[in-house]
């Protein structure tokens, strides 16, 4: 019975493996002098404005959660698309329903001002 959890096991210990070797492998081969200008924070090739802890408006992370909230529905219409002919009018009327909510709730999010970037 435990046999057939052996392949579980192998990926378990290649993914373990894997990035240990890639990361062992960058610092052994890898440059080690470091300069001022290296270890310089990166910001699109510009100098540095500000601190680095400062605070975002949340229109930023209202936007960020809308996008994934967004997103992950839309992911949902794949599977369907692979099965449509299968389901019938039943996977109609229920993708009809999901497609109906999404609909309300970016209604929902536009009547709010969510999506209003002042």
């Amino acid at each position: 019975m435990l046999q057939d959890y052996t392949p579980i096991l192998v990926m378990f210990l290649m993914s373990l493996f894997v990035p240990l070797f890639v990361i062992s492998l960058s610092a052994v081969l890898g440059p080690k002098r470091g300069s001022k200008r290296k270890l310089a924070p990166y910001e699109s090739g510009m100098e540095p404005i500000g601190p680095a802890m400062r605070r975002f408006p949340v229109k930023f992370y209202v936007v960020a959660m809308l996008f994934i909230l967004f997103d992950i529905e839309a992911i949902f219409f794949f599977p369907y698309a692979l099965a449509f002919r299968d389901l019938g009018l039943y996977g109609l009327g229920v993708m009809g329903v999901f497609l109906v909510l999404l609909v309300v709730g970016f209604v929902y999010e536009w009547k709010k001002g969510a999506l209003r970037w002042d």
